[in-house]
């Protein structure tokens, strides 16, 4: 795992790039460690066929898009479209 975040760390910080919010303020990497974290404790492993959190703990947090509804009604073509998208990115 340390080797694994030591990696998504120094991605980030080789491009220089800061995360800024709409009003202009800024945040170094180490604030992002918990994000980061959860990110790769939430992701499937193919050497073990599960999350380090489920292997852990024995339960995977909620995350926000869990949370949003499964049945979608297609009220807009964008909403189909935007639910595909959200259905991708779930699965991958």
């Amino acid at each position: 795992m340390i080797q694994t975040l030591e990696d998504m760390i120094r991605r980030f910080c080789a491009y220089d790039l800061e995360l800024k919010y709409s009003d202009g303020f800024t945040h170094a990497w180490c604030t992002l460690i918990p994000v980061l974290e959860l990110a790769y404790k939430t992701s499937i492993h193919a050497s073990t066929g599960n999350t380090p959190s489920m292997l852990e703990k024995g339960w995977n947090p909620k995350l926000p898009v869990d949370t949003l509804r499964k049945d979608l009604v297609d009220i807009h073509p964008t909403a189909s479209s935007f639910k595909l998208l959200l259905d991708k990115v779930r699965h991958h």
